[in-house]
């Protein structure tokens, strides 16, 4: 099973999968109602414009995840960033109660995020959002923000080798 994540699906839809396409407006639609309640404005950009980014989409091991939130983890308790152990071992299980632990502190977008369902979206807000049921928002009505997914990102990239000033990938 892999992590879904995807830009200028919507657009991407409208050319090559019209049931999709729908399907998706009206989820994004939802969202965009959820949202302004909690006084944030965001809509789904018109889809039959050219994207201002190249269309994505990919995966990622859910492994890769928790192994990603375990850095994270690491980076934010100021302890060294080591090589992840074997899951069936005594020392993940401790890596995994850590990650539930900061998880529980509801402040980090990255933890604060379902593993199979849920938006990211490109409004620069505090802490991450969780919707009420009743919004009916996909991945439990947990919403991050983009830009602060990224500043956790950036923050934690020395520690994995990776120069907090690299350009992103095009």
């Amino acid at each position: 099973m892999t992590l879904s994540i995807s830009v200028a699906l919507l657009h991407d839809q409208a050319r090559n999968d019209p049931e999709g396409h729908d399907r998706h407006r009206r989820a994004f639609a939802v969202l965009s109602r959820a949202l302004h309640a909690e006084s944030i404005r965001w809509e789904e950009p018109n889809t039959t414009a050219l994207p201002t980014a190249h269309t994505f989409s990919g995966g990622i091991p859910y492994s890769y995840l928790t192994r990603l939130r375990r850095t994270f983890v690491l980076v934010g308790r100021g302890s060294p960033v080591t090589p992840a152990p074997h899951p069936d071992t005594e020392a993940w299980h401790r890596d995994l109660a850590a990650i539930d632990d900061e998880t529980s502190v509801l402040a980090s977008h990255l933890l604060c995020h379902a593993d199979n369902a849920g938006y990211y979206i490109p409004v620069d807000f505090p802490d991450p959002l969780f919707l009420p049921p009743e919004a009916e928002v996909a991945g439990a009505g947990m919403v991050g923000s983009s830009q602060r997914l990224l500043s956790e990102l950036t923050c934690m990239a020395p520690s994995l080798g990776i120069p907090a000033s690299a350009e992103p990938p095009r």
